[in-house]
Formats: structure tokens, sequence, C-alpha cells
């Protein structure tokens, strides 16, 4: 991917999530390294507060329109609470107004999860809310695949 091919080729996608497989690993061990340090009500809470806000609601709305539009504003919560700005944002204010501690791992081990583990980045508006494969994209990732695009 490049600023003018914004898309991953199967490849480039698998070793992304590669990328954050290790740094779910790295979150991971840290994690159960201080193990007996970690206030679990936190921990819980770091790592469900962003599907919570971020998934849950538009998960429901998904089912609820049945193959039918999601409105915008569950894209923007999803991107929003799984973004690493608003997450480090989360992080940095309750190291802030708490303490840091090592709970707070909780956030990357979601996002890291979320990303290397399922395969799942920010939603774009023009893609169902579930992930299913869009036609479009569908046949331009097989006309790359072959070669048959233009090329300069």
């Amino acid at each position: 991917m490049d600023a003018a091919n914004r898309f991953e080729s199967p490849v480039t996608y698998r070793l992304l999530r590669a990328e954050y497989c290790a740094g779910l690993a790295v979150a991971a061990v840290l994690f159960l390294a201080h193990l007996d340090e970690v206030r679990w009500p936190v921990a819980l809470a770091m790592f469900a507060y962003i599907d919570l806000i971020g998934y849950l609601p538009g998960a429901i709305a998904h089912r609820r329109a049945r193959g039918g539009p999601v409105p915008r504003v569950y894209y923007v919560l999803y991107n929003t609470m799984h973004s690493w700005l608003t997450a480090g944002a989360v992080v940095a204010l309750w190291a802030w107004l708490v303490r840091p501690e090592w709970a707070l791992l909780a956030v990357p081990l979601h996002l890291c999860g979320d990303r290397g583990l399922l395969g799942n980045f920010l939603k774009p508006f023009s893609v169902p809310f579930e992930p299913a494969p869009h036609p479009a994209f569908t046949a331009f990732a097989a006309e790359v695949a072959s070669g048959t695009g233009s090329s300069r």
C-alpha cells in the first residue's frame, strides 16, 4: 500500500496482521509477567469499553437492518473506539488521573488482537458493518492478482 494505492494484497495484509500479532505477544508477555499486579476490574473495563461503545451498538444496528444500511454514526463509534489515538488518550488520562498500571495493557491486547488475530481494522462507510466481501473489491482484487489491470 502507498498513498496512491490504498489497498493491501493478500501477502501485505498477512504481514500487517503478523506485525499486530507481534504487538499482541509483547503486550501479553508483559501482562502475564505482572499478573499478580493487575487490578482485574480495571483490566476488564479497559478491555471491554472498546467494544461496548464501539462495536456492540453497530452490531445490533446491523442485525436490525437485516441487510439494509447501517447509520454512519455506528461506523464513527467503531472507528473512534478502535483508534490508537483514542486508546492512547484513554490510557494516558487513566495513568495521569488514577495511576499507571499493568491493567492498562488490556487496551493494546484488545486492539492488537482485533487486528492481528481477527483481521479487523477501521471500517469505511462503503462496506457492510459486519465483514462481508464487497463485489467491487472482489473484482478489483481478482484483477490485481491476475495482472490484467493497467500498468505504466
